[in-house]
């Protein structure tokens, strides 16, 4: 096996460590996430439905990274999942956690499955509560740990032909920024990572169009980066840009902006030209 790689962040796992659990760890963002923190030295403990994928991933970054990988193939949206989860991690010296596991919808409201609108809102919001207290007791009681949650740049007002999405995006934010405050004092940093479009297998569930998206690994290395030193990041150029474009609105114009690059990524019509927005073209 190969050694444990040294890297210019691998202090993080000095400040969090030793050993990371990552939910929707099997492809996208979350896969991403276990990669860079396998790469600077955490055992791992991945979470995902899918077990041969995660055995797959758990194979690659052992080899490569000389690591120790646990694969818990969880459906997080099934009742008591998470409350399994917690007991089959009880012994394990989990200090980094990173709350991955979450998908969207996109399209008018009316037209969506209620039972799916449901469940993404217990998948984004209720599991990663649930999530979030029953590790962030283990984590305050050893005075360390880190916490990443994922807000969206949807999270920060209303957004036709997404909304539930959305909702639940702007519910992580302001429950990221809570949590935050309350357990800073305690030793533990929880960052809300905020990505704009993202290149992920969740993307084609939500049957969006991405254009020039962000990459996964953009995504992560940037909220490392930015773990225990900010408390909201928003990784990768366009996620920077359009958050810092939409910032110039009011709130409702927000809501109207938002509602057209919806449109743009369901290929109805082209994508919202943000700039152009500003000026008042709309």
């Amino acid at each position: 096996m190969a050694g444990k790689t040294a890297t210019p962040e691998h202090g993080l796992k000095d400040r969090f460590g030793p050993t990371a659990l990552v939910t929707g760890a099997s492809d996208g963002i979350g896969r991403a996430f276990a990669a860079r923190l396998a790469e600077q030295g955490f055992d791992l403990i991945l979470v995902a439905r899918r077990e041969a994928a995660l055995q797959e991933i758990a194979l690659d970054l052992g080899a490569r990274f000389g690591v120790e990988v646990r694969v818990l193939a969880i459906d997080l949206t099934e009742t008591g999942a998470v409350s399994t989860l917690l007991s089959r991690t009880e012994d394990a010296p989990v200090g980094m956690v990173v709350a991955a596991a979450g998908f969207g919808s996109i399209g008018p409201f009316l037209e969506q499955d209620p039972g799916s609108e449901l469940g993404m809102i217990d998948l984004n919001c209720r599991s990663v509560v649930e999530l979030s207290h029953g590790f962030a007791q283990r984590l305050a009681s050893r005075r360390r740990g880190g916490i990443v949650l994922f807000s969206s740049l949807v999270g920060f007002n209303g957004a036709p032909l997404s909304a539930t999405y959305a909702a639940t995006k702007g519910f992580m934010q302001s429950f990221a920024e809570g949590i935050a405050a309350e357990l800073h004092p305690l030793g533990v940093s929880v960052l809300s990572v905020a990505p704009g479009p993202v290149h992920t297998g969740f993307a084609a569930r939500a049957g969006m169009r991405m254009g020039q998206a962000a990459t996964p690994d953009t995504v992560a290395q940037g909220a490392l980066a930015a773990l225990g030193r900010r408390g909201t990041v928003r990784p990768g150029f366009q996620a920077k840009f359009l958050g810092w474009s939409l910032a110039m609105l009011p709130r409702w114009g927000r809501v109207r902006v938002m509602g057209l690059i919806m449109k743009g990524m369901t290929g109805k019509k082209p994508a919202l030209n943000v700039a152009a927005t500003k000026s008042g073209s709309l």
